[in-house]
């Protein structure tokens, strides 16, 4: 008896400890994270914001011309924030519902067998280097883009909306899977009671009831559509210009830094409205990450 006493006064002391130390662990490394934020977002502001002291706000948002390798600089984001837009925007246009088919389809449709192939599949294109995106675009969606518009540049907006579909989808169509498979069997069950297909329950249960997570999807995409680099430098054509026809060639904000920063001397304006864009970039990713806290959160308080 006395072993099996001293054993669990052993637990009883060496337990708590764990548990002590592992709880300081977590907040060691919950710390780490947030401190390491802290640290790269100061930086950022540190070195972007003194540009407003040379340059009016006014001038830089509402500017429509971006050369500030020229005798006399200009400094207008305009084009940098309408190419983005166009871009993103058309990306999410095409990959929205191609993402929710592939979700309802998996969730809905599919069998075991098949999902369990075809989610790994669909996951996988997450993981292909953005480098391997942008000479896909540039070798082979702009060859298509051409043969089918017949347009003067093969590198344009609608090459990069894309490519970019390709990169949103995994997010979009991975969340919304998952969304749609935590709607309660109970509503589905109580719908086909009352003789409905299951397209009536798609459309009148399913759907919205996963409408909030779905949308978190949609945001999440968005976020990482605004800030990919690597694809639209290669897939644009990178003229900063402001136009919404997207068979034009245009340059976002990512590719004017990744294009501009190797070259730019430390300290100068340019190098200061540089770090104004990534200001830029990380306030839109922000303000895309509190909404959609704020949706999943307002779903879960209903």
């Amino acid at each position: 008896m006395k072993p099996k006493k001293q054993a669990t006064s052993r637990k009883a002391v060496i337990g708590p400890f764990v548990e002590r130390l592992m709880k300081s662990l977590f907040f060691l490394c919950s710390a780490v994270v947030i401190l390491v934020t802290l640290l790269i977002t100061l930086f950022l502001f540190r070195e972007g914001l003194p540009a407003l002291m040379q340059v009016p706000l006014w001038d830089i948002f509402t500017g429509v011309i971006w050369q500030p390798p020229a005798e006399n600089p200009k400094f207008g984001v305009l084009p940098l924030i309408t190419g983005s837009a166009v871009i993103t925007l058309t990306s999410l246009l095409l990959a929205t519902p191609l993402g929710l088919a592939v979700a309802l389809y998996l969730s809905e449709f599919s069998r075991s067998l098949e999902r369990d192939v075809l989610k790994p599949l669909v996951e996988l294109l997450a993981a292909i280097p953005s480098v391997v995106f942008g000479f896909f675009a540039l070798v082979v969606v702009s060859g298509w883009i051409h043969g089918l518009f017949g347009v003067g540049t093969r590198l344009n907006a609608l090459n990069g909306a894309v490519v970019l579909t390709l990169m949103v989808l995994p997010t979009i169509a991975s969340i919304s899977e998952d969304v749609l498979n935590s709607v309660p069997r109970d509503l589905k069950e109580a719908a086909y009671a009352l003789g409905a297909t299951r397209l009536q329950i798609i459309r009148r249960v399913i759907l919205p009831y996963a409408r909030r997570g779905i949308a978190v999807a949609v945001l999440l995409g968005f976020g990482r559509a605004i800030g990919e680099t690597m694809a639209v430098l290669m897939a644009t054509g990178n003229a900063a210009v402001i136009s919404l026809n997207i068979l034009t060639s245009m340059e976002t904000m990512t590719a004017a830094i990744a294009i501009e920063m190797g070259e730019v001397v430390f300290g100068s304006l340019h190098y200061q409205m540089l770090f104004f864009l990534g200001i830029l970039l990380f306030l839109i990713s922000s303000a895309v990450n509190i909404i959609a806290d704020y949706i999943i959160t307002r779903g879960r308080l209903r």
